[in-house]
């Protein structure tokens, strides 16, 4: 496993960047998540614009003004939590030994900060001075959802992992109680559906001021969200954030298959987990006693296959509310069976003993299955293309 892009790039090329300490494997492939899940909800969103499923609406913007107040404050902001944070952990002796610890501590180069954030202040004030206007002038131009994907996929981070957070706290009181502040900011301990509820009403909240139409939006999101979940799995799988099965012993079903995909000690897992590696020096130096089933690695493969799918087929289905209700069910099922081999805290309280994952699944296929029922009679193909 990888902690951090230090391990990674170390263990593939033989060489050792100190300065990769401070990225985070499971931050780096969300991000690439988020940033590859943008591209494919830029061409879905494209495309239904040409199908005529959304409208562009009309914005101004100013032209040659100088610099705002709060343009300054944010440029020397960004630059001041730089050079405090990220320069600081080099100039700081022994900072990246620990690098989790560090960037969530208070520690940082104040002198770096300074500097950095007066370079980022010129420079936008320089920016906007090049511009400038005796008299700025205001214009107009169209705006289509496809321009705003930026702004949606930082909505979706925040409110994700704000909703991540929270629901892996629900779920994990006793823990939460022993160590409330530690458990709100450790880069560990997410929970997907969590991020995927919160997200959702907030993008819906978000999208309904521009007058972008929620099921044809949920449409275009719907093979993407696929795709994200997917990509975002390797992170999980890449770092061994404890996402992984049950004890898995069984002899492998096929000859040929790799060990490490039928069952694995996540060795170096980035939460510490397990017993101490033999002669292993270093913050990431655990690996589980018994082997477990990589249930982050056959979520990856299996919900590619379900993108690829819902890919293949998107163009074919023309009516509304459609897709919704495939990746829904799709979703649902997926995380079900995956619930049966995965490690996970249970509901005691209830008949059969659920978990919080299985319960919101059950209901994401019962939702599923209804739009797939009564979206003909939900969103009519006039009607919908018409608003």
């Amino acid at each position: 496993m990888y902690p951090n892009l230090y391990y990674l790039i170390e263990d593939l090329f033989g060489i050792k960047l100190n300065a990769l300490k401070l990225i985070n494997s499971f931050g780096f492939f969300v991000a690439l998540a988020f940033i590859a899940s943008g591209y494919v909800l830029y061409k879905e969103l494209k495309r239904k614009e040409q199908l005529g499923e959304f409208i562009a609406l009309e914005e101004t913007y100013v032209v040659g003004a100088p610099a705002t107040i709060s343009e300054l404050i944010s440029g020397f902001g960004f630059g001041f939590l730089f050079g405090y944070k990220i320069i600081g952990a080099f100039i700081i002796e022994n900072a990246l030994n620990n690098t989790q610890a560090f960037i969530l501590s208070l520690q940082g180069s104040w002198p770096a900060g300074i500097a950095v954030g007066g370079v980022m202040l010129y420079l936008k004030w320089r920016e906007k001075d090049k511009l400038k206007l005796a008299t700025p002038e205001t214009k107009k131009y169209m705006v289509w959802p496809h321009d705003r994907v930026g702004d949606i996929v930082l909505q979706a981070a925040l409110w994700g992992f704000l909703g991540a957070k929270i629901f892996h706290n629900l779920e994990n009181l006793d823990d939460f109680a022993k160590d409330p502040i530690g458990a709100l900011i450790s880069f560990s301990g997410l929970t997907f559906y969590g991020g995927l509820i919160l997200a959702t009403i907030a993008i819906i909240i978000y999208i309904r001021k521009l007058k972008i139409r929620v099921i044809h939006f949920a449409d275009a999101m719907a093979p993407t969200m696929l795709f994200a979940y997917a990509a975002g799995r390797i992170g999980c799988h890449m770092s061994g954030d404890g996402d992984w099965g049950i004890p898995n012993l069984n002899p492998k079903p096929f000859t040929w298959l790799p060990d490490w995909m039928w069952a694995y000690t996540y060795p170096h897992n980035v939460v510490n987990e397990g017993i101490a590696i033999p002669n292993c020096i270093g913050n990431y130096c655990n690996q589980l006693p018994v082997p477990v089933y990589p249930t982050t690695l056959y979520e990856v493969i299996g919900t590619f296959i379900l993108f690829g799918i819902m890919w293949m087929f998107r163009k074919k289905i023309t009516q509304p509310g459609i897709l919704t209700g495939m990746y829904l069910v799709f979703a649902g099922f997926e995380r079900i069976l995956i619930e049966k081999i995965r490690v996970n805290n249970r509901i005691h309280s209830l008949p059969f003993e659920p978990t919080q994952a299985e319960l919101i699944s059950s209901f994401l296929i019962l939702i599923g299955i209804v739009f797939l029922v009564r979206s003909k009679k939900w969103f009519p193909k006039t009607i919908a293309q018409i608003n």
